[in-house]
């Protein structure tokens, strides 16, 4: 068996379990992507390590393009996304992730292994923290429209830095402004197509004098490992959705917790 075809089959049992999970946590999947298929790409030899992570970070916002669209429409069927703020949250998302992707070649890949790392790390502490307390009785109201859009703008950008759909930092801001932990989650499956699909242009167009179509890139998204990813993760994706109905917020919000842990300490070795 050939590397390549080897590369896809690996690509492919990744997918399966980064749909259940993007479903399951409105996380489109790159926190768990990004450092996984960077080992896939080291040990194929396939690219320079300096260029792995942001290969795979680009090649991971790709396939959440694919694998947020499937979640999100499970999502919609079950009324989880909340379509009056929607519009807003998108646009920052959208905005913040085109300025990120153009940018992405001019950072340090050291940089961005950092900033993924430190983040996360963040991410999962106040999480973690969130599931071990009691449900806060305190209503906060989402802020205006205009502040709304600039503190989701800064969410897309850093989310198409590290190359995940944006659920890992959407999820717990639209939390913390009181809206329902299965909404939140299903606006973020919703917003990570927005983050995917304008972080994937810049990451496309910056990427084009670095990489050839002929040697299966477009730009930095490596072809071969996104096929092997979405041709699964798009039918897993609902079922992880369907699983929100069953699991009780605070075990979904360990599960998080734990994930961008192991997630995190992977990308520092």
């Amino acid at each position: 068996m050939n590397d390549l075809l080897l590369l896809i089959i690996y690509c492919a049992l990744l997918g399966s379990v980064v749909g259940f999970l993007a479903g399951l946590l409105g996380i489109g999947g790159g926190l768990v992507i990004v450092p996984i298929l960077s080992v896939f790409l080291l040990h194929f030899e396939i690219i320079p390590p300096e260029q792995v992570v942001i290969v795979a970070v680009a090649t991971s916002l790709a396939s959440i393009l694919f694998t947020s669209t499937s979640s999100a429409i499970a999502h919609h069927k079950n009324g989880n996304v909340p379509w009056h703020l929607a519009p807003w949250i998108m646009t920052g998302v959208a905005l913040g992730a085109l300025i990120s992707g153009f940018m992405a070649a001019l950072l340090p890949e050291q940089v961005v292994r950092i900033v993924f790392a430190v983040s996360v790390v963040l991410i999962a502490i106040k999480m973690f923290y969130s599931s071990t307390k009691a449900e806060s009785t305190t209503e906060r109201q989402m802020p205006n429209k205009g502040l709304l859009t600039f503190f989701t703008t800064i969410t897309g950008a850093l989310s198409a830095m590290i190359g995940i759909g944006g659920g890992a930092l959407l999820v717990p801001l639209l939390t913390f402004f009181s809206i329902d932990m299965k909404k939140a989650i299903g606006c973020a499956s919703a917003c990570g197509i927005v983050i995917a699909l304008f972080g994937s242009i810049g990451y496309i167009s910056s990427g084009s004098v670095h990489f050839a179509l002929a040697d299966g890139f477009a730009g930095f998204v490596y072809l071969p490992a996104l096929l092997g990813i979405v041709c699964t993760s798009w039918f897993t994706a609902p079922l992880g959705a369907k699983s929100t109905h069953y699991l009780p917020v605070s075990t979904i919000k360990k599960i998080f917790a734990a994930l961008l842990l192991v997630m995190a300490v992977n990308m520092i070795m």
